[in-house]
């Protein structure tokens, strides 16, 4: 049982722009709740999603506007509310004075805004321009992740997680030399020592950020069942489910990209290696229903 109780005017984290202000009060199981403020004489839309049957629900504190919808054109007040699920076109409106509403909306939509998470994920991108081998590679262990985690049916909030761990899980490479990163052959214990810093530095990079465990899931992505990870030797159950989808996702990535020591292997390769190292390093149901997206793929 969790109660959260915010005073007037604060926020969770807060972006403003020239015409807008949006602020975060409330997160949870996919659905989000923000204030938004946009000034007056400005028009914005309400566009479809992507992902089907998202609910979106607006209540005007104050102000007045205009939304016009199958060629009405329909003015709306203090107090005023509208919804849209499965909407199909965007639809249209104009403030007519300054206007702040509430919205809540039932997918993650405010890290796409948020100053703190684009920040992280311009760090991400410049970790890639760094190691040239790994161009994309967060995006790609993102998409694995995910794949995974709605094959093993992770409620919204862990998915939530693991999706934001996932794209900045290396975010610590930022500070790995570029010598060590494109390294052609065997890195010294020293340099082995220096890139196995890198979970603990993500953490702490992320450590502020609104979504719960990410800074652990980053921290943990490296460990194995049998506690030969890093950079804590945690064991088994000791490591976060989500850490163990990245794991999986982050090691097939690596095996069937090509590497600056060696090119790629093919997935079946890297699928029979993931077998090999089931229950030893990784787990065998993160393992089994990887497989199982593969094969709905046509990859394997």
């Amino acid at each position: 049982m969790a109660l959260s109780i915010g005073k007037k005017g604060t926020v969770i984290e807060k972006v403003s722009l020239d015409t807008f202000d949006i602020g975060l009060l409330a997160r949870g199981d996919g659905v989000e709740c923000m204030i938004h403020t946009i000034s007056k004489d400005n028009l914005f839309y309400v566009y479809p999603s992507d992902t089907p049957n998202v609910m979106e629900f607006f209540y005007i504190l104050q102000g007045e506007m205009i939304c016009e919808f199958n060629g009405e054109k329909i003015k709306l007040g203090q107090g005023d509310y509208y919804s849209t699920v499965n909407l199909e076109e965007p639809v249209h409106f104009s403030t007519l004075t300054e206007v702040t509403y509430l919205w809540v909306i039932t997918e993650p939509t405010f890290y796409q805004l948020s100053e703190n998470i684009t920040h992280l994920m311009e760090i991400v991108d410049e970790v890639e321009r760094k190691d040239w081998y790994t161009y994309k590679h967060s995006e790609r262990v993102s998409e694995y992740a995910v794949k995974i985690a709605k094959k093993l049916m992770l409620p919204k909030d862990k998915l939530e997680n693991l999706y934001i761990a996932s794209i900045l899980h290396d975010i610590g490479k930022i500070n790995t030399p570029s010598e060590i990163l494109n390294k052609h052959g065997k890195l010294t214990d020293e340099e082995l020592a220096v890139v196995k810093k890198h979970p603990r530095d993500g953490a702490e990079m992320v450590k502020d950020l609104y979504y719960k465990d990410i800074a652990n899931i980053i921290a943990q992505h490296h460990e194995r069942l049998n506690g030969t990870g890093y950079p804590n030797g945690l064991k088994g159950e000791e490591i976060l489910l989500e850490a163990r989808i990245i794991a999986v996702s982050d090691t097939f990535d690596a095996m069937t990209e090509d590497r600056a020591y060696r090119k790629a292997h093919t997935v079946q390769d890297a699928v029979d290696e993931l077998n090999r190292m089931v229950a030893s390093h990784y787990d065998g149901v993160v393992v089994e229903a990887f497989v199982e997206v593969l094969k709905e793929e046509g990859r394997v």
